[in-house]
Parts: C-alpha cells; structure tokens; sequence
C-alpha cells in the first residue's frame, strides 16, 4: 500500500501519517496492508462509518458506529476510509493529540470536522496550535448533487456550489471543512490540502461515484475504499 504525505504534518517529530492509494484486494485486506504498512508506529484503529457527527477515542474491540476519532496517546493510530468522501487529519503537536475525520456530504453538514476539533480542545488543545491535512477527495469539477444536497448545506452554503454541466449543480466539500476548520479558530496557514479529485484520476484512487456511473445498477457500494492513517509513533 501506497501514501502520499502533507507537507505541513512531515515536518511534526514523531508524527505518522499518510492518505492511502488504491490496493488490489478486499477491504479486509486493504485494512492489514494498512496495519503493516503503519505496525513500527503503532496499532490502526478503524471506525463503522456512518456518514454522521460522531467522535469516537480508542482503544475498542469492535469498531464503534462514528465518523471521527481523537487520541492522546502515542501509537495509537487512527484510520479513515474513502472513496470520495474527504479524509481529514487534524494534529496538535504541542500536546501530541491527533484526530482523524471522515467527510462526505452528510458528514460536512453534520460539522463533523468541527464536532473532532471541539473534542481536541475540550481535551486541551489550543485551535491556533491545530495543523490540519485535507486528503483526495472528489472535486468540485465532479461533485454533481440534488437540490436536497444544496438545501441541507442551509443559507450560507451557497458559496461551495458551482454550476454544473447539467441543471445540478456542484459542491465542494473540501472547501468547505476548511471553512468550518477556521470558523473554530485554525489558522489559514496551518491547513493544506492534498488536491486530487478522486473522480478523475481512477490510476490513484477508488471512486464510489465513478464505480456507480458505471454499474448497470447504478450502484457504487463495491468499490474499493482508500486508507488514510495519523497518530504519534510509540516510544522506542
């Protein structure tokens, strides 16, 4: 299994971190692909993702229904799945406390993003000490969505839609977690992204709306998932 890195979270000591490539194979085994790939640091802990607000802290024995997860301690390792959805990894390398999220569209509406930075701070981070990682995820340029999409993101949504090829029209969820990552007080400065649509470039990345496109049933739920991964490494 493949990763690219952020530049801003390479230059935290003692981080690991990584957004996961496509991975020949079940999903099963693209979690051990992962667990090796990460097992000098620490152990990964996956989540039941169910596009929800949810912030969940390992260690657990059964994957607990959340779309966010938080830890203190080093070489615990938090993983996210994707397909499309965007991968965030938000770090406080002044106390050493990680959170990773997962955010679809349902996911973004529910502030899950800010829902894993308040769960940093209530444990006592600092927002203008948070450095945050937006992972690949589909793009505004494929990102075509309902009127129902465009009336859940409310009255100040308007400015992440874009018009679309059709009568649709376009969201951009990485745009914006970033607004909700600095509404809570992270600095412009410390977010960056890893930009690639994972719509269009299908030699890197699974994509559910790409595998939904096309399926003769219209169905996008065997696609593949990539793997992103954070957490400070365990002590030597």
């Amino acid at each position: 299994m493949e990763f690219l890195t952020s530049p801003h979270l390479e230059r935290i000591a003692g981080l690991s971190h990584g957004f996961g490539m496509r991975f020949a194979g079940p999903r099963a085994e693209a979690r051990a692909a992962a667990r090796t790939a990460f097992e000098a640091f620490g152990e990964v802990f996956f989540l039941r993702q169910v596009h929800g607000g949810a912030v969940a802290m390992p260690p657990w024995t059964e994957p607990p229904d959340a779309d966010a997860s938080r830890t203190d301690d080093a070489g615990v390792l938090l993983g996210i799945e994707t397909a499309d959805c965007l991968p965030i990894l938000i770090v406080d390398p002044a106390q050493r406390r990680v959170a990773a999220v997962h955010a679809g569209w349902r996911g973004t509406v529910a502030r899950v993003a800010q829902a894993a930075v308040r769960s940093l701070v209530a444990a006592g981070s600092d927002p203008r000490q948070l450095v945050a990682s937006l992972g690949p995820a589909i793009g505004p340029c494929c990102y075509e969505v309902g009127r129902d999409v465009e009336e859940a993101f409310g009255e100040s949504g308007w400015r992440f839609f874009t018009p679309g090829p059709g009568e649709k029209k376009c969201v951009d969820v990485a745009a914006a977690n970033r607004a909700q990552l600095e509404e809570l007080g992270i600095p412009e400065v410390n977010i960056d992204r890893v930009d690639f649509c994972t719509r269009c470039r299908e030699d890197l990345f699974f994509s559910y709306r790409r595998e939904r496109e096309a399926s003769p049933t219209g169905d996008g739920a065997n696609a593949g998932r990539m793997i992103s991964v954070v957490g400070f490494s365990r002590p030597a």
